[in-house]
């Protein structure tokens, strides 16, 4: 009789045992959905931050363009050429280019690209002749020499990168924009960010000109650094 009432009080315990296992068990599997559910939808939140970032500042620029594309600081004497410069803001936000207070190329017009965007300007009256943009991630460099080379002397170069800038980037087109004032070109790598303001058949090193490096531990954007602007005035050119 007593072996029989002691059991009876096992079995019982061995009931609450595994009641108590189920519910841990299915604690555990709620918890462990819980957090595989919140991995995915915040995978990695910095990068979200950045994404929602650029997504802001694409948004701002667009608006801006769309009100004022281009709101010089400074006012150029009549035999000056007036200029300002932006780069673009990683592979999201296109850079701008403007000239005398008008935009030549940028958001508004979609005449910007990724790699080396490029206005060039008449040096005597202040006209734009050309603009373009030269995909050096997985285009060709050809075209852009090209261009350089045919630029008449006197002619006013503006550029600005967008994206990635450098990777089909020869020492031959380094050498021709370096000729026309640049002091950083043949610095540039992968993804940095640059603007430059130059001219064909220039003495010397512009003085309008900036450069900044891609730097992971630095980046303003995730794999890419802050916007770099350029804003100034350029005596026409005298032969």
């Amino acid at each position: 009789m007593f072996a029989f009432k002691v059991g009876k009080k096992n079995i019982g315990n061995q009931c609450n045992i595994v009641r108590w296992f189920l519910q841990a068990l299915m604690l555990f599997i709620l918890l462990l959905f819980s957090v595989v559910i919140f991995l995915k939808l915040y995978d990695d939140p910095i990068k979200d931050k950045t994404k929602n970032t650029l997504k802001f500042s694409r948004s701002s620029m667009m608006d801006s363009d769309a009100e004022a594309p281009c709101s010089m600081k400074n006012v150029c004497p009549g035999n000056h050429i007036g200029f300002f410069v932006q780069s673009g803001a990683a592979n999201v936000v296109p850079p701008k280019i403007c000239i005398n207070n008008n935009l030549a190329l940028g958001t508004v017009l979609n005449n910007a690209g990724g790699g080396i965007n490029v206005v060039v300007v008449n040096g005597k009256s202040g006209d734009v002749l050309k603009t373009d943009h030269f995909n050096m991630y997985s285009g060709s460099v050809e075209p852009l020499i090209e261009l350089l080379k045919n630029i008449e002397t006197g002619s006013v170069v503006l550029m600005a990168v967008f994206d990635e800038g450098s990777t089909k980037l020869s020492e031959e087109a380094r050498t021709l924009i370096s000729e026309m004032g640049s002091s950083s070109i043949h610095s540039l790598g992968y993804r940095d960010n640059w603007v430059f303001v130059g001219g064909k058949g220039m003495m010397g090193k512009s003085n309008f000109e900036k450069y900044i490096k891609s730097d992971s531990s630095k980046n303003k954007y995730d794999n890419w650094p802050e916007m770099v602007e350029v804003e100034g005035c350029i005596p026409k050119y005298v032969e």
